[in-house]
């Protein structure tokens, strides 16, 4: 009990203005008997134009951007956006297209012929393809790609720089409002899925990072173990420290800052809700592809990524005066590649690693993306052609929808105005 409240004493200064009764404050009488003994928070706190997408025959005299190649079994075509506007209601939702699925299963590759069949344009959702400079192990895609279709939040900010889903949030906000504005179709693909829930779930207001309080907790993770900095968050906040394990120290500081800036529990912040994207209407497109044929594939292209330079990718980033801090180092196959360039492994044996890494971490996406609601699932990959055409019907007959229910709006507003007069 004596070193956990020298500790909470120790972190006083970077508290806020706002007293809460674990920060020095006396208890009041909104606490109740946490575990242990020690005291918790109760708890009881607390588009204008419109768009249409519909099939060749039926465009005659719309001036459509591009008419689907003979022989593909869509034959679709996506008007300009703005081109059948019709919705003056300031309530119409935007449509956008989210596609989720384990890593390599061709999520880019579709995204490139919605976004020429649709008119759209692609947001990027993945927290390494951010960075400049991390192209080959990323999977990025390229040059040709780019020029064919716009890309968008790739190449954001350099390897040094801290970007957090709360950062990724307010980009891709403006980005949506510049395609819409643009009367285009936006197409979000990529494979973090936090990134994707903080864009269309919300995240809670949260404080920015605190370097120096993330250093002293740090310091006193390495002095006296991670479980102790865990103790500390239970004592603290409770909930909180019984959602986050033990040994994710990472969590646990960030649930601290928050807490001690702010005054109060990171989960009262949670329980309040959140606020999510505002203005546009989410169709999220999955694939569920065969598990063996996917690790197939994803043995293969770490195989790819290997010959094609990622360990020469990796070691630019090595030369880097703070290589030790670069974050991106730690992603999926850098990291294998730089323990290889360190000479604690072999290159072979890095490869292997990256292979295994990877397989569980499409898992790993695939048990997260299972639990987004409203997702359109697909058996088979994204890019086979056969596939895409299912999901190019699917999505003609939902853009439809949208529109039908914008219009609808539209409609609902002008009888309101009307009676208001």
């Amino acid at each position: 009990y004596l070193p956990l409240q020298h500790e909470l004493e120790l972190l006083k200064p970077y508290a806020g203005s706002v007293r809460i009764p674990y920060v020095g404050s006396p208890i009041r009488s909104d606490v109740m008997r946490g575990p242990e003994g020690h005291r918790s928070p109760s708890g009881n706190h607390i588009g204008p134009p419109s768009f249409a997408v519909q099939r060749v025959s039926s465009l005659q005299g719309s001036g459509s951007r591009r008419t689907a190649s003979a022989g593909d079994g869509a034959e679709l075509s996506a008007l300009p956006l703005r081109s059948l506007a019709f919705a003056d209601s300031i309530n119409a939702a935007w449509p956008l297209v989210a596609i989720v699925g384990p890593t390599a299963c061709g999520k880019s590759a579709l995204a490139l012929r919605l976004a020429e069949e649709f008119g759209g344009e692609i947001v990027n959702y993945d927290s390494v393809q951010v960075y400049r400079g991390l192209d080959i192990g990323s999977a990025k895609v390229g040059p040709l790609e780019r020029r064919r279709i716009p890309h968008h939040l790739l190449d954001l900010v350099e390897a040094e720089e801290i970007f957090t889903a709360g950062d990724y949030r307010r980009e891709a906000t403006r980005c949506l409002e510049d395609i819409r504005r643009r009367g285009r179709l936006p197409i979000l693909v990529g494979g973090t899925g936090l990134y994707l829930r903080a864009l269309l779930q919300g995240l809670f207001d949260a404080p920015p990072r605190s370097n120096r309080l993330r250093a002293r907790l740090q310091a006193m993770a390495e002095r006296r173990g991670r479980e102790f900095v865990h103790r500390l968050l239970r004592r603290m906040d409770p909930v909180a420290a019984a959602r986050i394990g033990r040994r994710d120290l990472p969590k646990v500081v960030r649930a601290i800052e928050v807490s001690v800036q702010l005054r109060r529990p990171i989960s009262e912040l949670h329980a309040m809700g959140r606020r999510g994207l505002e203005g546009f209407r989410a169709l999220k497109i999955g694939f569920n592809p065969d598990r063996a044929q996917l690790y197939e594939r994803i043995n293969r292209r770490t195989e790819t990524m290997f010959s094609s330079g990622l360990l020469e990718e990796t070691r630019r980033m090595l030369s880097h005066p703070n290589a030790d801090r670069l974050k991106p180092l730690s992603a999926l196959g850098y990291r294998q590649a730089r323990v290889a360039l360190l000479g604690e492994i072999s290159v072979s044996d890095a490869l292997r690693a990256t292979q295994k890494a990877t397989r569980h971490y499409a898992k790993r996406q695939m048990t997260w993306f299972r639990r987004e609601t409203d997702v359109q699932w697909f058996d088979g990959f994204a890019d086979d052609p056969s596939t895409q055409n299912k999901v190019l019907e699917w999505l003609t007959e939902n853009l439809g929808k949208v529109r039908q229910r914008a219009s609808a709006d539209r409609e609902s507003e002008r009888a309101e105005l009307t009676a208001s007069r």
